[in-house]
């Protein structure tokens, strides 16, 4: 149950649920403690919706605009209205002066390339290293280059991982410690 009441001290209403659950409430507009049983109901309802509207036009009502509030949409009408998109993706993008066609097709292109879904260079050569049965320099900068990285910066950075002990190479093959 929810109840619209009243501050004896500022006026102010709120909203209280299950009024008769507490032993005190606090006045959210001046800090003022009442205690339940004697705050006014001014507004009781089952449904959290219908007690808002009912404090909205008891709000309305004492600040002398019940023309403006009656023409402007409920709360729960204009949730709804916020939950439609005014303009879609295709075209917001066309009016931009992109191709969505063209932005489509390069969210698959990365999504396809990405692998298990790691997008930075040091990512891919680190799976690599991991996933590749026999992890030597040809195979990894293969697998790399594959997903996005330029053959060079994977060499850079099978380099940069052993100088950083992140991987070792023994052999020829490459293993992360």
């Amino acid at each position: 149950m929810y109840a619209v009441v009243g501050c004896a001290d500022c006026g102010g209403l709120w909203l209280l649920s299950n009024p008769d659950s507490a032993e005190t409430a606090t006045c959210p507009t001046c800090g003022t403690r009442h205690r339940t049983a004697r705050l006014k109901r001014l507004f009781t309802a089952e449904d959290r919706e219908i007690a808002r509207e009912a404090r909205a036009t008891m709000l309305a009502e004492r600040a002398d605009a019940t023309d403006a509030f009656e023409s402007t949409p409920s709360v729960a009408e204009s949730e709804r209205a916020a939950d439609d998109p005014i303009v879609d993706d295709r075209e917001y993008l066309d009016a931009s002066g992109v191709d969505a066609g063209e932005v489509a097709e390069a969210g698959e292109r990365t999504s396809r390339g990405a692998g298990s879904g790691s997008g930075s260079r040091p990512e891919i050569v680190r799976e690599a290293i991991e996933r590749l049965d026999d992890p030597d320099e040809a195979a990894v900068v293969g697998y790399a280059t594959e997903r996005g990285v330029p053959a060079d910066a994977a060499t850079d950075l099978l380099d940069r991982l052993v100088r950083g002990g992140e991987a070792t190479e023994s052999g020829g093959t490459y293993r992360l410690l």
